[in-house]
């Protein structure tokens, strides 16, 4: 293949992607204004400086729009957040790092609005639901459980359940501050609210698993 068509086919790639986050930007602005039951195709590729026509060379209907929407946001809660170094034995600031990293993910106002979406949603979209869970919440558990094996197999921890273990940590992070932002009943949590409540569950979870 010459030098040039692959030249070529890297500029069209680029612009593909480019038009895709094009799309995906205006539909996400859409969603979270309007709901996803009253947001049109037509108001999304107004919002996106697109035509209805190129939306769908992009997206095949507004089921498939939201879902990658939403599964992107939280493929970015997870990215960064639950990255575990298995040889890291310190598990006290371990924790304490990365669980006052994904209060502050989980704590963002516009993938709260997605996450209100997909909830009424659910129920008639379950693949999106399913989806959406698997892309974020289910890696999260499954990497701190990896990590939470390795450090019982170093002999730091006892834990005879690490999938439970680890699902009971990610939810006492966020204990107080999650529900009630996520029903609109209080505001994002000070820097000092998280690091006391993510303190209070790191506390707990090595008085129960830490070896002495």
């Amino acid at each position: 293949m010459s030098e040039t068509l692959l030249r070529d086919l890297g500029v069209e790639i680029e612009e593909d992607s480019a038009k895709r986050r094009q799309i995906v930007d205006g539909a996400r602005d859409v969603f979270l204004s309007k709901g996803f039951d009253a947001a049109s195709m037509m108001d999304i590729a107004k919002a996106a400086g697109v035509s209805k026509g190129t939306l769908y060379v992009y997206f095949k209907d507004k089921d498939e729009l939201f879902s990658a929407i939403v599964r992107g946001e939280c493929a970015m809660q997870e990215k960064g957040v639950f990255d575990f170094d298995h040889a890291d034995h310190d598990v006290k600031n371990v924790l304490l790092t990365h669980g006052k990293a994904f209060v502050h993910a989980i704590a963002d106002p516009a993938r709260l609005s997605s996450f209100r979406t997909v909830i009424a949603v659910a129920e008639r979209m379950p693949d999106l639901g399913r989806k959406v869970y698997e892309s974020g919440p289910a890696i999260g558990i499954a990497k701190l459980a990896d990590y939470l094996r390795a450090q019982v197999d170093a002999g730091v921890l006892a834990i005879d359940d690490c999938e439970v273990a680890a699902a009971q940590f990610i939810e006492t992070c966020h204990a107080t501050m999650f529900k009630p932002m996520l029903f609109n009943f209080g505001s994002s949590p000070s820097e000092e609210r998280i690091d006391h409540v993510v303190g209070i569950a790191v506390r707990t979870f090595l008085a129960a698993y830490l070896v002495k």
